[in-house]
């Protein structure tokens, strides 16, 4: 394949988004220079932070997202221990922290997001940890001993995730998390509610109610509930989202409405910038992020297409994964129609869920312990197919002859 345009490539962010632009870009025969900077050590992937990290069973080298050696073999310059400050259009480049310039024909933004702060008094206090990249997991890590007092704010993935991680190291765990049960947009409310109650089986307490305050005495701290509960923790866990730093985009005048705004190519406001992974907005005003793996993948390949001018990869459901309690659960797409075929197991306990759309096409499909389900359903959901409802409760049912059976 012949050069393809931009000819120097500055990616900020050495996440899965940054990491998989530049594998992308070479593989579209890309010739050009690709410059990768992150403030991080390697480039690693971050959902083992909130399970085997903390546990103990891998560590940074084990995350990597590619081998040492990747840069080398793909040409690509490695700026680790650096952040960008500017985005210099005048001398078309990427100002870093250390004052030097990096020349760049083209930008990609791939900086992720930092653990959204409890947004209440007491919030910032010493005790009161977030999980987003490797330095807090391991801060958090020197506190989960047996025996120690841990609440946990938020029962989404990474919130459930540490609960259960906690929970398997000795420590009293609390939970408190409003939604009863929470991720039922995501899972569908039979596997979450199903989930959601592992918790307490696990002997964690659960608390269906928010967080008022945050007090300190000493080294223990001293959470209050929005409805006079006190719970006394060692530590506190903050698992209430992702907040994004838009700062050096908006002062390179880049259009943003709580993260970057993109279009389909990922392209920016900005001639020559684009945006991917948990930081993009798709969409003006109105638009979402998805903060999902799969989606910064995607994303990474989009941005890539989309610098050198070429077709995009098809549009892709939205797809994650979380592990607790031992069991690995998987969704797909859109769970949320009330137009759901529930598959139990023989003790009755929700085994997968599929949602179908008015005419019998699969939407979006849950399962617990049941990859290789959600394996063909990926593969469904968006497609004409009208799988049968009698297969799909079934729970000896193989669902892989309906991929032929597709129209």
């Amino acid at each position: 394949m012949s050069t393809l345009r931009p000819g120097r490539v500055v990616i900020v962010g050495g996440g899965l988004a940054g990491i998989t632009a530049a594998g992308e870009l070479r593989a579209l025969g890309h010739t050009g220079t690709i410059t990768v900077l992150d403030p991080g050590e390697v480039p690693y992937d971050r959902p083992p932070l909130s399970k085997a990290f903390l546990q103990g069973t891998t560590d940074l080298d084990g995350m990597r997202l590619v081998p040492e050696e990747w840069f080398a073999d793909n040409d690509v310059r490695w700026l680790g221990g650096r952040s960008a400050v500017a985005l210099r259009a005048t001398e078309a480049g990427v100002e870093l922290d250390d004052g030097s310039l990096v020349s760049a024909d083209a930008v990609l933004l791939a900086t992720g997001g930092l653990a959204r702060p409890l947004p209440v008094p007491g919030g910032d206090l010493t005790g009161v940890f977030g999980l987003r990249n490797v330095e807090d997991a391991r801060a958090l890590a020197e506190v989960l001993v047996p025996g120690a007092r841990i609440t946990v704010v938020g029962g989404g993935l990474i919130g459930a995730e540490v609960a259960s991680t906690a929970c398997a190291l000795g420590c009293e765990v609390t939970l408190v998390e409003p939604a009863t049960p929470p991720l039922a947009g995501a899972l569908g409310p039979e596997i979450a509610g199903h989930l959601h109650a592992q918790h307490t089986a696990a002997g964690i307490e659960v608390i269906a109610d928010t967080v008022a305050a945050i007090t300190s005495d000493g080294p223990a701290l001293t959470v209050t509930t929005g409805g006079g509960r006190v719970v006394a923790a060692d530590a506190v866990v903050a698992g209430v989202g992702l907040a994004v730093d838009t700062r050096l985009a908006a002062t390179a005048g880049l259009a943003t409405a709580g993260g970057i705004v993109v279009d389909d190519a990922q392209r920016t406001s900005r001639p020559g910038v684009f945006a991917a992974g948990d930081l993009a907005v798709s969409g003006a005003a109105g638009g979402h992020r998805r903060e999902h793996w799969q989606a910064a993948r995607h994303a990474g390949r989009t941005a890539a297409a989309g610098m050198l001018g070429l077709p995009l990869p098809p549009a892709e459901p939205d797809w994650f994964w979380t592990d607790r309690h031992g069991v690995h659960v998987e969704a797909v797409g859109a769970l949320d129609s009330p137009n759901r075929i529930i598959r139990t197991a023989p003790d009755g306990a929700p085994q997968a869920v599929f949602s179908l759309d008015a005419d019998g096409r699969m939407l979006g499909a849950a399962a617990i312990d049941g990859n290789r389900l959600i394996v063909v359903a990926r593969r469904l959901v968006g497609t004409e197919a009208q799988p049968d409802p009698e297969v799909l409760a079934d729970p000896s049912a193989d669902l892989r002859p309906l991929l032929k059976a597709r129209r």
